[in-house]
């Protein structure tokens, strides 16, 4: 029987810059592919580089860091069906494993010891349409929402979406982040960087956000160029 394989573009260890783990050692695995093209995509390159590699390779490759936390993104890291075993794995050998995903792909197929972070699209990502809505009801007490915003719309978007099905109430945290500039590429439009201040002020003076949203940026970001990769 084949061994299951997966087209990954890069292992590496870095600062967890975004989630409820922000600020710790992390290893991410890329995983190559997206069926999405958001107008702030930060990943172009992960939608055709890379090259196909083994589970049994990409654990001890992992492994060898030393690092307990592992965050397998993309890319879009559910298109790839390998992931699976490759995340159970990792939960095996007792590894934090985080799942860095769209709205778009079915989350109910995951671990359930693995924490799925997931990144439902605004209207400002152009891909709004495309969330799978069936995917909040697999939600748990584990699991993470995360919603880039571009502007006002996109806030006040949100925030119906967090009010309409319960988010605050249903996982673990609501994330915000204010969009950051990406110029555009071969496949994407590009989009403006929201001031991370607005956000700010926007949540602050917003009772009903207060309770439930959880403003991130991206560290790596700050800490590192924003073009840089394997950070």
């Amino acid at each position: 029987m084949r061994e299951a394989r997966l087209r990954i573009t890069e292992i590496f260890c870095s600062i967890q810059g975004e989630s409820t783990w922000v600020g710790c050692p992390c290893v991410f695995v890329r995983l190559t592919g997206c069926d999405l093209r958001c107008t702030y995509c930060d990943t172009e390159y992960a939608f055709k580089e890379g090259a196909w590699r083994t589970v049994d390779d990409i654990v001890e490759e992992v492994c060898g860091m030393q690092v307990d936390l592992v965050e397998i993104t993309g890319g879009e890291p559910l298109l790839q069906p390998a992931v699976h075993p490759l995340t159970s794995r990792l939960c095996d050998l007792g590894r934090t494993v985080l799942i860095e995903t769209s709205g778009a792909g079915d989350i109910s197929r995951c671990d359930p010891r693995a924490i799925r972070i997931m990144d439902l699209k605004t209207p400002g990502s152009g891909e709004v349409d495309r969330n799978l809505w069936a995917n909040v009801d697999h939600l748990t007490a584990r699991d993470e929402v995360k919603f880039v915003i571009t502007d006002r719309a996109d806030y006040q978007w949100a925030k119906s979406i967090i009010e309409k099905h319960g988010l605050g109430d249903r996982c673990r945290a609501v994330l915000m982040s204010p969009v950051f500039e990406q110029t555009g590429g071969e496949q994407i439009t590009g989009c403006a960087g929201l001031d991370p201040a607005e956000l700010a002020e926007w949540i602050l003076h917003d009772p009903a956000a207060g309770g439930h949203v959880r403003m991130q940026t991206q560290l790596h970001k700050l800490i590192w160029d924003p073009q840089a990769r394997g950070v």
